[in-house]
């Protein structure tokens, strides 16, 4: 397991490239047959990738680095599937997960098992978790059963959709909120006019990009913004104090994760355009 330390806001303005690399870029998620977890101290947030191929991947963690005898004895956990069809075994019961369906799994869950149906071409299980203090139900969404947000404008290159998955009014979590934003073919712009929530941290996965393609996102304080250069199946960790926009070389999907004070989707501080150096 990879691990993060949060970072001062003064400390971030001092970082080089290769500084906000190491500390805020996840670039590699996905292994064949195996595991990937990135653990950051912002608010305790894990996150990762499982690719099962031709055998399946189960959910597990070094428990002297969790402190926890199974993943998600406290802890739970959102899934959504980046890749082929496959399926998400809990505890002996089995889900089918189709591209982009989401599985909520909450805390107390002792056997989790990822598996592909085809290994030629296999699920990628991209997924957050964070701590738990209550246990909420197992459920599945399908992305038809989302909550869908429709916002921006062909105009300012930013029309998008955003399916809410887990959140306040959809499925019940403890404090995971999770969801997908998929840009309409010709925009390029995420969250802009964009926002900081200081009662929240957030997780940007970005794929569904070209082998050429990336994103430019963009982070740091309103006046003090920096940018990263990020590629298909790379996250971002944005911590509450940063801002967390990007604008891409093609349209592209991206999965966001929050945990923090409370759930509510629309708690953020807006930044006006004129204030962002």
């Amino acid at each position: 397991m990879d691990i993060r330390y949060a970072v001062h806001p003064e400390q971030a303005r001092t970082f080089g490239t290769a500084e906000l690399r190491k500390h805020f870029l996840i670039e590699s998620l996905f292994r064949a047959n195996g595991l990937v977890l990135t653990y950051t101290h912002v608010d305790r947030f894990i996150v990762g990738g499982a690719q099962p191929a031709d055998r399946s991947v189960k959910l597990a963690a070094d428990p002297g680095e969790m402190g926890a005898s199974h993943f998600l004895e406290r802890r739970e956990i959102g899934i959504i599937n980046v890749g082929g069809r496959g399926t998400v075994t809990v505890d002996g019961t089995e889900y089918a997960m189709e591209p982009k369906d989401c599985l909520y799994i909450g805390r107390g869950a002792r056997d989790v098992t990822f598996a592909s149906l085809d290994a030629a071409d296999p699920a990628k299980f991209y997924f957050n978790s964070c701590p738990a203090h209550q246990t909420y139900p197992t459920v599945k969404a399908a992305i038809s059963e989302a909550t869908p947000r429709h916002l921006g404008s062909p105009e300012q290159s930013n029309e998008r959709t955003i399916y809410q998955y887990i959140h306040e009014n959809g499925i019940q979590s403890c404090q995971l909120v999770m969801g997908m934003t998929m840009l309409k073919p010709g925009s390029m712009w995420n969250t802009m006019p964009c926002h900081t929530h200081n009662r929240r941290s957030e997780v940007y996965f970005y794929f569904d990009m070209p082998a050429d393609g990336v994103v430019f996102h963009f982070m740091g304080e309103p006046r003090e913004t920096r940018h990263l250069v990020v590629r298909n199946e790379q996250a971002v960790i944005s911590p509450s104090w940063s801002i967390h926009c990007g604008a891409g070389t093609s349209s592209y999907t991206f999965i966001w994760g929050m945990a923090g004070e409370n759930q509510a989707f629309d708690d953020m501080d807006p930044v006006a355009m004129e204030d962002l150096l």
